[in-house]
């Protein structure tokens, strides 16, 4: 099979194809040392928590299975029964003949859940965020979002043609300030945070951010994908745990973390949600999610209202690791969190870190930059509720043999 970057290299200067330039030879480059993080086939799923990576038995650190559900017996009891009768898709959107009691069930269940009045579900997290985003900021409005939102969010912007403006990650002040410039207009301003941060782990002060929302009375949407299950009382996210969900207008989420399956929703207290169907062009146009997938979720949605012994299990993992990397001599992220991060000065260190660390038994994920907040590549772990004391032993004992490479690649930065 010919490379892409032989591929490109085909193509005269100034062709279509120019701009895929740099990914070729990126990818070139990850095929010469033999090291693809991007390519990396789970060959056989053992567990929430293990699997067959290269013929190795792997300890998995980095699947965001956060509640460790996508095994849960009676979710695929449900997903069984739903696939027998109601079939393997929908195969067309909720507009035209996609649209099941399944799906209007499980969004009852939703707004249910959240104790509000609506919700509207979405096919991934990330079509949530594209289509409740574009169709709540038009060409005549203005975003005001936090600089380390993810990238769904950003593209909902674009979509919908809104002016952008970001504030410094997790500072109220600077997003007061930036309201306070913009006037009469602050009160149609949309502001969109995460609860907690994919990356680096670390929690939204949601509750001070409401109250510079209510100041200037503008529209607040928070995502909380990453923190659905993981915080609050019944583990609706961030905004439950810091009291403050009175002040949150529009919550996004997904089923693809905590809830072990895969789609997106937001619910809301606002009647306007519901007119969201119908502005919504990725709602409009994009098939409905599958029977199987909705039965599941309805399942791990009452096991997540309940189990606050995931969320106990999940946090002493959490500390364990954390703990347990700063006595070996790594500097975590911060916050002690499901997600920890770890800096590798380098590129070219990085990749070779994260290779040993396969090799050693582990798997988590490398996250390069651009898509790093600090320009830095990370090593990003998330744990799970399935993760034993024991497993996450193994995984220091790795990371303790592999000590004096970050050492050297962090002196060398």
């Amino acid at each position: 099979m010919q490379s892409s970057a032989s591929t490109i290299n085909d193509h005269p200067p100034g062709s279509l194809y120019d701009k895929l330039r740099p990914i070729a030879e990126a990818r070139m480059m990850l095929k010469e040392i033999g090291i693809d993080p991007f390519g990396t086939a789970m060959e056989n799923i053992l567990s929430p928590t293990e699997a067959i990576i290269h013929g190795r038995h792997t300890i998995l650190v980095g699947t965001n299975n956060y509640l460790g559900l996508t095994f849960d017996a009676d979710a695929i009891a449900a997903a069984h029964a739903a696939l027998d009768a109601l079939g393997t898709g929908t195969t067309g959107s909720r507009m035209a003949n996609g649209s099941f009691t399944l799906h209007r069930q499980l969004e009852i269940d939703l707004a249910e859940f959240y104790g509000v009045r609506d919700c509207i579900l979405f096919s991934t997290g990330y079509l949530a965020n594209l289509g409740v985003l574009s169709a709540l900021g038009g060409a005549q409005d203005v975003i005001i979002l936090d600089a380390d939102c993810h990238a769904s969010i950003y593209d909902g912007c674009k979509l919908g043609g809104a002016e952008v403006i970001r504030f410094r990650h997790n500072d109220p002040q600077d997003l007061d300030k930036r309201l306070r410039r913009l006037k009469a207009r602050a009160h149609n301003a949309v502001i969109v945070v995460e609860g907690l941060y994919s990356m680096l782990g670390d929690i939204a002060p949601l509750a001070e951010i409401v109250a510079v929302k209510q100041r200037y009375g503008s529209c607040l949407v928070v995502d909380e994908a990453h923190s659905l299950g993981l915080y609050g009382a019944t583990g609706r996210g961030v905004a439950q745990a810091q009291d403050c969900e009175a002040g949150v207008d529009f919550t996004v989420g997904t089923f693809s973390k905590s809830l072990g399956a895969t789609g997106g929703f937001c619910v809301s207290q606002h009647a306007e949600l519901d007119l969201i169907r119908y502005a919504s062009r990725p709602y409009i146009f994009t098939a409905s999610p599958v029977p199987s997938v909705v039965a599941s979720t309805r399942v791990t949605l009452q096991k997540l209202a309940v189990g606050t012994h995931l969320r106990e299990n999940l946090f002493a993992r959490a500390a364990q690791l954390h703990a347990g990397l700063q006595t070996i001599g790594y500097q975590p992220s911060a916050a002690v969190s499901p997600v920890i991060a770890i800096t590798i000065k380098g590129r070219l260190n990085a990749l070779n870190f994260w290779n040993k660390l396969l090799q050693a038994g582990a798997y988590c994920n490398l996250v390069l930059p651009p898509a790093t907040p600090s320009g830095d590549p990370l090593l990003r772990i998330s744990l799970s509720a399935a993760h034993t004391a024991e497993q996450i032993d193994a995984v220091l004992d790795m990371f303790a043999r592999l000590h004096s490479d970050y050492v050297n690649a962090n002196s060398q930065g």
